[in-house]
């Protein structure tokens, strides 16, 4: 049986819990990653952002990770994005995968992200120093 948690949540996420979500005693391999919210992007200076998603969005995040706990490797998949203002340090994607060996877990948990990354219907608003913003992944 593999353990699949996935959330669109507003609430600060938890990387940790999200390891301790895949933990099963048939694991030699936990991979994790968080996306953090960093100061810069193409060389501006970026102050905040924030996180606006479709309605649809828990769902295909949930289509997301239930493609990845379909690979007989894995053996449990927590993956989370949150929406709404974030500040710079903040996490805005954390996934964790775990499977019997290391290199299984590194390329499940890596599928997880950009899978995520490319269908997930969450756009971001950044806001520059100099006062400007845009947004990013916008259809």
């Amino acid at each position: 049986m593999v353990t699949v948690v996935s959330t669109v949540t507003d609430q600060p996420l938890d990387l940790a819990a999200h390891e301790a979500a895949v933990a099963d005693p048939r694991a030699g391999a936990v991979v994790s990653f968080a996306g953090v919210v960093r100061d810069h992007d193409h060389g501006r200076s970026v102050v905040s952002l924030e996180y606006e998603s479709h309605p649809n969005a828990a769902k295909v995040l949930q289509e997301v990770a239930d493609e990845i706990a379909a690979d007989p490797d894995v053996y449990a998949v927590a993956v989370s994005h949150r929406v709404g203002p974030l500040a710079i340090g903040d996490v805005a994607l954390a996934a964790a995968v775990s499977t019997a060996h290391r290199a299984a877990a590194f390329a499940a948990c890596a599928r997880l992200v950009d899978e995520a990354k490319a269908r997930l219907p969450i756009w971001k608003r950044q806001v520059f120093a100099d006062g400007t913003e845009e947004w990013v992944n916008c259809p």
